[in-house]
């Protein structure tokens, strides 16, 4: 294979994506969604006020109404005089919202809640009832024991039990963790890896297809062989999604950092400081700042994540994964002539995408599982299910072999798919089936 050739593709391919449109659109629009994904919820949160809802209290039990008391979401009235079917009726006319019905005690010492509304009251609303309804009824089975002191009795009898979870390393030193930032940093990286193996692995075969139905490829292949053309095609797409995603990366702390000081997000400010001096060791200043809170915990579990082994890991397998589907990829758009006649040869190659992707969905809830173990070792579901289990302190043997296996499989496949390239790329007016993909393979 002539590199100097195949470098020529490459430069194309390259220069040609990041100059359209839709990559300087793609390329800006996505980091303001990712910003707005961080910033938006705070700054709801900082300027939105719940309605207040007027709420009427028919209370046949005699024991609740004294628990309900105004808040700023709600505001109770009692009607427990009147007929809750009249209240009813005449509800909108009265100014209310919601009518709030009590049963009587039954035998139990247990009353039902009825919620009568023109509009769905919303969870929240309806878990502030329960909570205040079973308060209710909690005291008063507490004072038809008549036993003195039981109330302090009760609540001295319940049990605040808090877990503390604590990471060993290998000299046998303990540091305080928290299970869900290893949760969703599982599921963030899964996810991005699935996200952008499907979707820059789809576009090397749509610009397969698109050369080949507009017969600009027979006039490539004049000046280069069909291989150089793939590999150059599959390489040049490859720097465009690292390019874009650094991109993304930059512009989005960016944006982020921006909104912090427009907006004054003070809470963010301080968790970026907290960050920071999470970075340097400084995690006795943390404490400090954050007190004994699930805030410093979750700081001081995200300062002991290997952050380095994280993104190198994540690069290594997303630069691998790529190249093994997009060279399958590139293989299925050389055997049709439309996007519509790849539906029957692309479901065998995005099956395995796929159930990397589910099988993620299993390593946060048990890394060390069988079937997340073989997902992280298979080589057409590591790339997504090892970035999974890396956050959970994966020994480096694992993460050698299943990359060696990556590896060797990706050299396999690349083998296979620039046969099938060559054969099909200039087939033209027949519509490939498998047993034609695999006559081509064939051929020497």
């Amino acid at each position: 294979m002539n590199f100097g050739k195949t470098n020529v593709v490459i430069a194309r391919e390259y220069l040609t994506r990041v100059k359209k449109k839709s990559f300087l659109i793609t390329t800006f629009v996505v980091p303001v969604l990712f910003a707005a994904l961080c910033v938006l919820p705070t700054v709801l949160m900082m300027n939105v006020k719940e309605k207040s809802q007027k709420v009427a209290v028919v209370d046949a039990s005699g024991i609740v109404m004294p628990w309900f008391e105004d808040t700023e979401a709600a505001v109770f009235s009692d009607f427990s005089s009147e007929d809750p079917e009249e209240i009813k009726r005449t509800l909108s006319e009265r100014g209310m919202d919601v009518l709030v019905y009590i049963t009587p005690l039954d035998s139990s010492r247990n009353v039902g809640v009825q919620l009568y509304s023109k509009k769905p009251a919303g969870v929240d609303f309806s878990s502030n009832i329960a909570s205040r309804v079973s308060r209710a009824v909690e005291d008063y089975r507490i004072q038809t024991y008549d036993i003195k002191g039981l109330d302090r009795i009760m609540e001295e009898v319940k049990a605040d039990v808090k877990v503390s979870e604590f990471t060993l390393d290998d000299s046998g030193n303990a540091t305080i963790s928290e299970s869900g930032i290893y949760m969703a940093l599982s599921m963030i990286l899964g996810m991005c890896i699935y996200m952008f193996i499907a979707m820059f692995g789809a576009s090397v075969m749509s610009s397969v297809i698109e050369e080949k139905s507009s017969r600009v490829v027979e006039v490539l292949v004049s000046s280069v062989k069909a291989t150089e053309l793939m590999f150059g095609k599959i390489i040049g797409i490859a720097l465009v999604a690292f390019t874009q995603f650094f991109l993304w990366i930059g512009l989005t702390l960016v944006l982020v950092v921006g909104a912090n000081a427009i907006f004054g997000l003070s809470g963010m400010v301080d968790s970026a400081q907290m960050m920071d001096m999470a970075a340097q060791g400084g995690m006795g200043d943390v404490a400090a700042m954050a007190g004994n809170s699930e805030a410093s915990v979750i700081f001081t579990t995200l300062a002991h994540i290997p952050w380095v082994k994280l993104l190198v890991s994540f690069l290594i397998y997303f630069c691998f994964g790529y190249l093994l589907y997009a060279s399958m990829f590139a293989a299925i758009g050389s055997a049709v002539e439309n996007e519509a006649d790849t539906q029957q040869l692309q479901l065998p190659v995005t099956i395995p995408l796929m159930i990397g992707f589910f099988i993620v969905f299993f390593a946060f809830k048990n890394p060390e599982s069988g079937i997340v173990f073989w997902g992280s070792m298979i080589p057409f579901t590591s790339p997504i299910v090892m970035i999974a289990r890396i956050p959970y302190n994966v020994p480096g043997w694992e993460i050698a072999v299943s990359l060696l296996l990556l590896l060797a499989t990706f050299f396999a496949m690349a083998w296979a798919s620039a046969k099938i390239y060559k054969a099909g790329i200039l087939m033209f007016g027949k519509k490939s089936t498998w047993s034609d993909l695999w006559k081509w393979l064939k051929q020497k």
